[in-house]
């Protein structure tokens, strides 16, 4: 292995690790849906009425969706230098479809356990599927108008949040859905809904800054300028979040509160909003991730291994793990007592909302779900690395 095919393995290692890092924090907070007492009756990041772990378990599961959205561009930049434009836009296009269609079919159902599909739920998976389709379009166009259109995206959808909600129900309904969205339930018939949590083009936005970072990784680059660039754009979103959340005028659809109390208002400084992903929210939480990425280039240590596993097959993990949660779900659902006429819940069956267990149980079933998929995962690493199957790509 010649040295640039050495720096690029390592590149590629460090993505693994960051990504496999927030692949587990993720399933924090999955557990806490599904386990916690307070889940579906309290809000843990509100700083009248959350205690500071319970705010610290939720709120630092704010990392993950960015960062893994921000990979997953960064991963469609390294995976198009090995293909003509016309293959890269193809492959985005179709692996775009096959993720709305995974989060309709098979996330949903893991979620709910529901068969009948009554509540469809449109998250992360959808938000990344639908970025994937406009990537494939103006990735094809050309590389700088992604950056542009990604910096445009993020800095200004909360432009948004200044006026008011359109009258014409069929206008709003598509602004909800590709920009403000956050619990937009739309009907679909007399019984079955599609909730749509997930606004698609800020995270859009996220996606496209990702390809645009991607080029830093590619193997013609220069590795002290590309930690160079994630050392000074990391911190200068950090700047840019603590400047934008102390001036409280843009950059998030909820301005921090005062209270008469240090620790309120500190929980209140970073509690910024995710759905839509704010400017604000993207600041600190991409701001953290282009410093992580920089430090794990030089880590490798069994520590970063064992993350580097679960980070090579984020897909595998991610739909694995709803599995998982909601059968212990369903064990302890009939250990509690409840009986078969208590499963049905919206949305989630086997859960109902007077249901749930201290947060160090939680904990506990967060740390024995992640440490039961290592071997499955890295088996499935391995199976990835000695097969050549083409379904292969879309895992």
């Amino acid at each position: 292995m010649n040295a640039d095919q050495t720096l690029l393995s390592k590149r590629i290692v460090s993505i693994d690790i960051l990504r496999g890092l927030v692949m587990i924090i993720m399933a924090l907070d999955h557990t806490r849906d599904f386990f916690h007492i307070d889940a579906m009756t309290s809000d843990p990041l509100n700083p009248d009425t959350t205690s500071g772990i319970l705010f610290f378990t939720r709120w630092i599961t704010h990392f993950c969706a960015p960062t893994f959205v921000f990979l997953s561009g960064l991963s469609a930049y390294l995976s198009a230098q090995n293909k003509t434009a016309a293959q890269a836009s193809s492959f985005l296009l179709k692996r775009g479809l096959w993720l709305i269609f995974v989060e309709i079919a098979i996330v949903t159902l893991g979620l709910t356990f529901n068969p009948m599909y009554n509540f469809i739920i449109l998250q992360v998976i959808w938000a990344i599927g639908c970025s994937m389709i406009f990537l494939a379009i103006f990735s094809r166009i050309s590389y700088k108008l992604v950056l542009v259109l990604g910096i445009i995206l993020v800095f200004g959808h909360n432009l948004f949040n200044l006026f008011p909600v359109p009258k014409d129900e069929n206008l709003s309904i598509v602004l909800k859905v590709f920009f403000t969205a956050f619990g937009t339930v739309l009907p679909l018939g007399n019984n079955h809904f599609v909730g749509v949590f997930y606004a698609i083009l800020p995270w859009t936005g996220i996606m496209f800054l990702g390809y645009a970072a991607g080029k830093w990784f590619s193997k013609d680059y220069n590795p002290i300028k590309r930690n160079r660039n994630l050392l000074n754009f990391g911190a200068l979103a950090l700047v840019l979040f603590v400047a934008l959340r102390l001036l409280s005028f843009y950059g998030d659809p909820s301005p921090r509160k005062e209270y008469h109390d240090l620790a309120k208002n500190l929980l209140s400084f970073f509690n910024v909003s995710k759905y839509p992903p704010s400017l604000q929210y993207t600041s600190i939480t991409i701001g953290v991730a282009l410093l992580l990425l920089s430090l794990f280039e030089d880590v490798r240590n069994k520590a970063s291994k064992v993350l580097s596993v679960y980070g090579s097959v984020p897909f595998f993990y991610y739909i694995i793990h709803f599995y998982l949660l909601h059968i212990i779900l369903i064990a302890l659902f009939f250990l509690e007592g409840n009986t078969s006429a208590q499963i049905v819940q919206m949305p989630f069956w086997f859960r109902p909302v007077a249901f749930g267990y201290n947060l160090w149980i939680v904990y506990a079933i967060w740390i024995t779900v992640v440490a039961s998929l290592y071997y499955p995962c890295k088996w499935f690493k391995k199976y990835k690395e000695t097969h050549q199957k083409w379904w292969l790509r879309y895992l």
